[in-house]
């Protein structure tokens, strides 16, 4: 069996190429596929048609009908078969097509991804990645824009993951079917052709659990993660135009979060504004405000600021403008913190 070792894990830097994020989800599956053959992906028109946002693109003729999987349309039938998969040796990575269709398999996620480890007291682990494409922008019909990402990470024993590059969605997608344990891979749809970055070829990672810094900044700090990263780093220039200095932290991994990531930005900066798309109530941002609240409280200056996607379902087409936070929402959250008195 060609399972990964240290030689085949080097970071391959002399090549690189310019990738959409869809393209480096693509590249890390291929490259995945290749280092271990216990790797295989199953889903909707995966196969022959490469998926509805064509991420798996070339990879069932490339690797095989029995790697790559068209599956029936069942999503609690894709991560059940998933988990006996995972349980029995094999590293799956299920893709439900929308996020919002991911709730018939919620049962499943729930029940037994996350807590085979624990019900079997360490004999079993699923290590799968279930991939699913995210949120708001791209005008899609109802259900199909939903950013619910707060539900998965109610659940001990799955890690969410969520990039905003073409380079870490290849690191984070690669380390995260590197994992023992189960993955939820979140792909803001809003993303993967908007912009391109030098990913290098052949296997390389990005750690989960860490987050990083896109900007650096010393009087206000904004959290984001995902498509909110790149309206938080428009904002950031933005401000930086009336003489705002705003540190930009995009978390990359929803949970297990960065805390102390956060909390040392905090402490430098002392302004806090907190940005997701998903709706303001229950928001993983409550979270974010909790960590500062035992961690980094006595340095903040001012109440902390969070922008969000409003309290009703993504609303449909133009309207989605109005729902999802923009830069000017954003921009208007950093004025208010930073002259805060």
């Amino acid at each position: 069996m060609n399972t990964l070792s240290p030689k085949n894990n080097r970071i391959k830097r002399e090549t690189k190429r310019a990738l959409t994020m869809v393209q480096a989800v693509t590249d890390a599956l291929d490259t995945m596929l290749v280092e271990d053959d216990r790797v295989m992906l199953l889903g909707e028109d995966i196969g022959v048609n490469g998926g509805v946002f064509r991420a798996t693109d070339g990879l069932q003729k490339k690797h095989g009908s029995g790697r790559v999987v068209d599956t029936p349309l069942s999503e609690a039938g894709i991560i059940g078969a998933a988990v006996g998969l995972a349980v029995n040796g094999m590293k799956p990575v299920p893709e439900i097509q929308f996020l919002g269709f991911i709730y018939p398999a919620f049962e499943q996620i729930a029940t037994h991804v996350t807590r085979m480890r624990a019900r079997t007291m360490g004999e079993l682990s699923v290590p799968m990645v279930i991939r699913a494409p995210y949120g708001a922008g791209v005008r899609a019909p109802e259900i199909h824009s939903d950013s619910t990402e707060v539900f998965f990470t109610h659940m001990p024993g799955l890690k969410v993951v969520c990039p905003s590059s073409p380079y870490d969605a290849k690191g984070l997608l690669s380390a995260a079917i590197q994992d023992p344990d189960p993955v939820l891979f979140l792909e803001s749809m809003r993303l993967y052709r908007s912009g391109r970055e030098e990913v290098p070829e052949g296997l390389y990672t990005v750690e989960l659990g860490k987050g990083t810094k896109r900007r650096e900044g010393g009087e206000v700090t904004i959290v984001a993660w995902g498509a909110m990263t790149r309206a938080a780093e428009e904002a950031a220039k933005e401000a930086e135009k009336e003489g705002i200095s705003c540190e930009v932290l995009d978390m990359r991994t929803l949970y297990p979060l960065d805390k102390e990531l956060i909390s040392d930005s905090i402490k430098k900066t002392g302004r806090v504004v907190v940005v997701h798309e998903a709706h303001e109530t229950s928001g993983l941002g409550n979270d974010i405000l909790a960590i500062i609240n035992k961690t980094s409280f006595m340095y903040l200056r001012a109440p902390i600021e969070k922008v969000t996607g409003f309290d009703v379902p993504v609303p449909y087409y133009s309207l989605e403008d109005h729902y999802v936070p923009t830069p000017t929402r954003i921009k208007d959250a950093i004025k208010k913190v930073y002259s805060f008195e």
